[in-house]
């Protein structure tokens, strides 16, 4: 193993997107860094694998949207300097009904961070899309230019190849078994090595609560899920359907005017953090190195919030809260 006696200034463990671009930025500092993967690298059960994971900046919650635009620059950047692209830009548009408090939210949060949108009515939204999207008559919907699709696949191997082209060292099949304390120092006990668009991003809030990305592994194929799902263990990783698709086909035909076959959907959904990455893998470098991380508000993020509220972070939109327990 390189690195001058197998000693490490940082150890990064796993190796999906959030590890991958740790280690990058860890080695970009000069530091000597490890990255581990329990499995192959680029593997197919967590949820840093496939061909399209959206980006997006339409959050309601605010301290979301700076990490966006963040991230944003951030994937622009080591597209750059890896001599390729990941991310591929396209238009975010979001609809729900006219009451939705998650979308009005969403507004504001434009407003407050200087996001340019459109508000659409019903016609506006059927023009604007030449009738292939129809929405009732109380619904609207926000249409913005951030946003677009990112590769995740291709995203980590980037992420790796730069922080590989920076020094780092990367070894997957190796398991963490024991973390070791050690005069302030944290050490990891290893296995021995082996041997041998297209469409736009869509949203839409209410009930159910629906993703929709452009499908880059099926160009002209749009990628649709609904908003849940159930607990996944890496080691144990169910492949079946994680909600019932009846809602889902439901609201494909009725929003899409019969424009899009869903005799035979595949269910598929992903964490929303993945387009957040860059910013993540800079936020844990300056943790490691400095103690603190800047021009992100952690409050939001740290384990300890669960002390004061059992839930986390008090979400005050109803179709995000219940969209699980609704879809099951």
């Amino acid at each position: 193993m390189e690195c001058s006696s197998h000693h490490f200034d940082a150890i990064v463990v796993g190796a999906g997107i959030m590890g991958s671009s740790t280690a990058y930025q860890l080695a970009k500092r000069g530091q000597k860094t490890l990255l581990l993967e329990q499995f192959d690298f680029l593997h197919h059960r967590g949820s840093s694998h496939g061909e399209s994971r959206t980006i997006r900046a339409t959050y309601p919650e605010d301290y979301y949207c700076d990490m966006v635009m963040e991230s944003l620059q951030m994937w622009e950047q080591a597209q750059s300097e890896a001599g390729y692209k990941v991310y591929f830009k396209a238009q975010q548009f979001d609809m729900s009904p006219s009451d939705n408090k998650s979308l009005r939210s969403v507004i504001s949060s434009c407003e407050k961070n200087s996001i340019p949108y459109r508000v659409l009515d019903r016609q506006q939204v059927s023009d604007r899309f030449s009738g292939m999207i129809n929405i009732p008559e109380d619904w609207f919907g926000v249409l913005t230019d951030v946003g677009g699709v990112i590769k995740p696949t291709k995203a980590v191997s980037m992420f790796q190849a730069l922080a590989f082209q920076r020094g780092a060292v990367l070894r997957d099949n190796m398991e963490v078994k024991k973390r070791c304390e050690r005069r302030g120092s944290r050490r990891g006990r290893r296995q021995s090595l082996p041997s041998e668009v297209i469409f736009r991003r869509l949203q839409a809030t209410g009930r159910p609560y629906v993703y929709g990305t452009p499908s880059l592994e099926f160009p002209g194929l749009i990628k649709i899920a609904v908003h849940g799902g159930y607990p996944c263990d890496p080691d144990k990783r169910p492949w079946g359907l994680g909600t019932s698709l009846d809602s889902l086909k439901e609201w494909i035909q009725g929003r899409f005017s019969g424009l899009v076959d869903d005799g035979g959907p595949v269910n598929t959904q992903s964490c929303h953090g993945f387009k957040m990455a860059p910013v993540v893998g800079r936020v844990l470098a300056d943790l490691v190195l400095g103690g603190e991380a800047k021009g992100v508000e952690l409050k939001y993020f740290r384990i300890r919030r669960f002390q004061e509220n059992p839930g986390g972070n008090v979400k005050d939109y109803e179709d995000q809260v219940n969209s699980f327990s609704n879809h099951k």
